[in-house]
């Protein structure tokens, strides 16, 4: 659905985006993270077409964002980190003036709008003027305009800035159900939120590449082994002894003694190897009950600040993870002129920039 290949953006002798390459199949969500300067807003701004790039091609649904922009902005809805709204009109004006620039049909349009509102949760602002809603209503509107005429692909850029935390879960679950018709690449800050909604991870800096791949997998690269937290109630030696036999076992760290009587400790294995059931059976063999077991991969934070703290440094990737970075300049900020991605105006603007 979206091909991206050997995209370069430079700015004089810097490099924003560093020769950067992937693909985001349909129906999939794709976690775009990096630090701040990173790369990603600029990233997201050539793929909806608003800013050119120096070398490379975005490909969306087969039509080439450069070659064929009108057809490729009809199938892209974007929402910017700042959302492009007119402080004047009530949601609902907008809502339709968004619809009027991505040329919705009329017969489709207010049943189209009264549906988008249900689904971002401001049908009861609908009249509102938007200057008087609160933050986390405007970021709501603004993913409602990306919403407008249901496109292929939705880009959403930090979608729950400013929202509270049953309106992020609500986000959440509306993102999950949108993913079913849509692709969609999610930049976020909240690493957790991406972790939990997103099926695969990529993080750059510097505009490179750096790593992609599923969450899960992300934590077993990078960490390098498997480990699992144990909690059990029986002697060190007899613990010792339950656990030798088992051969994917490569390291055990004992941590502490509780005062009931209980050990806790950490077993290693192999990034491949699932040793739970072993160490179940071994340890209720030797009567050593297992009070508590629980997997230690690294987590998403530890994992970005893993991969965007090495720099500089020549250290080399594990499993074919790419540690390489470049110069960068601090990302752009995103115009109002996302909204109108299919108007000829805007086509008119961006061949000028070329």
């Amino acid at each position: 659905m979206i091909e991206v290949k050997n995209l370069v953006k430079k700015y004089g002798d810097h490099l924003a985006v560093d020769n950067l390459s992937f693909t985001v199949e349909k129906g999939q969500i794709l976690g775009f993270l990096g630090p701040n300067g990173a790369g990603k807003s600029t990233t997201m701004n050539i793929i909806t077409g608003y800013i050119s790039a120096t070398e490379g091609s975005v490909v969306i649904d087969g039509h080439d964002i450069f070659d064929e922009p009108e057809e490729a902005k009809k199938r892209i809805g974007y929402l910017p980190e700042l959302p492009p709204l007119y402080q004047d009109m009530t949601v609902r004006e907008y809502l339709n003036f968004v619809a009027d620039l991505k040329l919705v049909k009329r017969s489709e349009k207010s049943k189209m709008i009264h549906k988008i509102m249900g689904m971002a949760k401001i049908t009861d602002v609908s009249e509102r003027l938007i200057k008087q809603l609160s933050k986390g209503y405007k970021q709501r509107v603004g993913l409602a305009q990306a919403m407008v005429g249901f496109p292929d692909v939705l880009i959403l850029d930090e979608p729950t800035v400013g929202l509270d935390p049953m309106q992020i879960i609500e986000i959440r679950d509306l993102i999950k159900k949108l993913s079913k018709e849509h692709t969609i690449i999610l930049s976020s800050h909240i690493l957790s939120e991406v972790s939990a909604i997103c099926d695969t991870v990529m993080i750059i800096n510097k505009g490179k590449l750096i790593v992609s791949d599923t969450p899960d997998n992300l934590s077993k690269h990078i960490g390098g082994s498997n480990g699992l937290h144990l909690l059990i109630k029986g002697t060190r030696e007899k613990i010792n002894e339950a656990l030798s036999d088992i051969e994917d076992i490569t390291k055990i760290e004992y941590e502490t003694r509780t005062q009931d009587g209980t050990i806790k400790l950490t077993a290693y294995c192999n990034e491949d190897s699932d040793i739970r059931e072993a160490v179940f059976y071994a340890l209720c063999d030797a009567k050593c009950p297992i009070l508590n077991m629980q997997s230690s991969n690294m987590s998403l934070e530890d994992i970005f600040l893993e991969v965007t703290q090495t720099r500089g440094k020549n250290k080399q990737a594990k499993a074919g993870v790419r540690k390489k970075f470049m110069p960068a300049k601090p990302e752009e900020e995103t115009p109002l002129a996302g909204v109108a991605a299919n108007t000829q105006n805007q086509e008119n603007d961006n061949e000028e920039e070329n």
